[in-house]
Formats: structure tokens, sequence, C-alpha cells
């Protein structure tokens, strides 16, 4: 049966909502890429295939981040994989740096940016140094603030700019993603310390924004909401109360609540079955307590073993186990 949604919409633009030309341009170039493995099983049977793994979430592992930033559908399934994946850490009691963060994201996209993972964690830690450990759903929190609605956020420091020096961001456009308007973030960081700006007149410029713009961005009543509750506030307490905020996390629909971030119990499941075929492998998950008594912390602090593939859409399979760090200029 047809949703409401879909009846209420041409076909046009029901398939421009969902992006649909945008997975058959990227199922015709692996189409392509991989023409003489794919003819093996048949053409109809590759298709099937690559758009069940889109229905599943699946097809964002290990590609490149143009794609993975590319549909509000792959970022959710980017942000759920990355749950999933990495769960374990928060089950553990873990707390990570920045850094050991951003090599577990390179782990899944090998050419993922070191910018916006310094932007999330700039949000949990807000005037402390970045090098400080972070626990995995605070982080997990706000990396999805950041990076679901990244075009949004982008707009939003540009408007708190404008009202800290006392201009009227109405009157101006508002950039979305420029090499300038990240030379302006490091202000945002000063500005954070002073009382920040009036939260009626920033609301009503969001709701402005929201109207103006295309690009995804969390619900107008929420933001509303948020802002309702305080007569200032600075840019990162703004980012801080979307991250903590219940009805934002329902809304985007990628991460369970806060409360059973440490859950999953299909993914439990499954490792359960896996590792009892393992002889010999004691099972964390249903181990007696004699097991919790192993040292969890601190792991040693590693990079990336994913070498820098910036085009690349297959994994290599034969890593040379490296530990350098990806980017030497981030230390």
């Amino acid at each position: 049966m047809l949703s409401p949604e879909r009846l209420a919409l041409p076909d046009y633009e029901y398939l421009a909502q969902r992006h649909v030309l945008t997975y058959m341009e990227d199922a015709v170039c692996q189409l392509l890429e991989n023409k003489e493995d794919i003819s093996q099983y048949g053409i109809a049977r590759f298709f099937t295939e690559y758009f069940n793994s889109v229905c599943q979430g699946t097809h964002i592992l290990f590609r490149e981040f143009s794609f993975i930033q590319a549909t509000p559908h792959n970022r959710a399934s980017f942000l759920r994989a990355f749950w999933r994946c990495f769960r374990t850490v928060g089950k553990n009691g873990d707390l990570l740096t920045m850094k050991e963060y951003h090599c577990l994201l390179q782990l899944l996209c090998p050419d993922f940016p070191l910018e916006l993972t310094q932007k999330a964690a700039r949000i949990v830690l807000m005037d402390d140094a970045m090098d400080c450990l972070m626990s995995f759903s605070d982080f997990l929190l706000a990396f999805q603030i950041q990076f679901y609605y990244s075009e949004f956020l982008e707009s939003v420091a540009a408007i708190y700019q404008d009202l800290l020096s006392g201009k009227n961001p109405n009157t101006v456009i508002v950039p979305t993603s420029s090499s300038g308007q990240h030379r302006q973030r490091p202000a945002l960081g000063e500005a954070s310390t002073l009382e920040g700006v009036e939260a009626s007149l920033f609301c009503q410029c969001l709701e402005n924004l929201c109207d103006r713009h295309k690009y995804s961005c969390p619900p107008p009543a929420l933001v509303k909401e948020v802002l309702s509750n305080v007569q200032r506030l600075t840019f990162y307490g703004f980012l801080v109360a979307l991250s903590k905020h219940h009805g934002i996390n329902q809304a985007l629909g990628a991460l369970p609540d806060k409360g059973d971030l440490m859950h999953d119990p299909a993914m439990d499941a499954e490792l359960e079955r896996l590792l009892a075929q393992i002889p010999g492998l004691v099972n964390p998950v249903t181990a007696g307590p004699e097991a919790s008594c192993l040292p969890s912390r601190p792991p040693p602090r590693v990079g990336s073993p994913w070498r820098p593939l910036h085009h690349a859409r297959k994994v290599d399979a034969e890593s040379d186990g490296s530990t350098e760090e990806t980017d030497e200029s981030e230390t």
C-alpha cells in the first residue's frame, strides 16, 4: 500500500525527494567499474543486491565521504553503522580522544575529514583541550548533530556571528560551506565565553533560515522549543542543547535513545552466534564475572590501519598493518 506521502506527490518530486537518481547513477558507475565480475551472475541480480543494500543501510560501508554525505539516508545509515560497529566501546566504559574517534570513523570511511570530527568533539569539550577523553555516547550524539546537519550548522554559525557583531542576518546571503567560513570558526570558540545572543532573536533568524533553504535541518518546532527555555545562549550552548534533545534524536531516526545506545539485541545475538563457532574462545557476552576483571582501558593510541584512499570503492584486503597516524599534520 502506498504511503500518504507518496500519494500526495507527483512521481518526479517523489523520486527527487528520495534521491533515486543518485542511487541509480552510483549503481551504474559500480556496474561499469566491475562489469567483468558482475557479468558472471547477471545485471538483474546486481541491481537487486545493490538496492537491497541501500534499504538495509549497508551501502555506505567503506565508501568515499562524498557518497556517504550525498543523501540524508546515506548520512543516517552511516551514523547507524558507526553506532553498531563501535557500540562495545561504550559498553566497556572506554573513553577515547578526538583522534581515536576519528580513526574509528576512518575504518568505515577512509577519507572521512578530520574537521568534522573536530567540530563534533568541540561540542562535547567546549573550552577544554581537544585531547581530552570523551565517552562514546557523548561523542556519538554530538557527532550525529554535526554530521547530519553540517550545512545547516554552517549557516547557523554565520548567523550567530552576525548577531554578535550587531548585523541583521536576514539581509545577507548565508554561506553553507566555504573555506572562508571554516576560517571563522575559531572566533566562535572565543565568542562562546561571552554572554551569547538573545534567544528570541536567534530563534527568529533560524526560522527564516529553515524557510529559505532546502537542505536538511532539525524540525523548526523542536529548535524553537530548545531556544524557548533560555533568554540568551552561545553558539556551542545551542549545539549542546540540540545534541541532548530527545525529540531531535527521535526525529532524525538514526540512533536509539541515549539510554539504549549500549543495547542492540539483534547485533548481540548475531555476535553470540558467530563467537560460538570459534573453538576455545571465551564469549564476552555470556562469560562469567571473572571475565569482567580484565582491564579495559586504556588501549594504545593508534592511527587508522587504512591507507588514505580518496577515490577507492573497495577495501584493500592486504593491509600492511601500519599504525602510523593517518595525517601527520594532525599532531
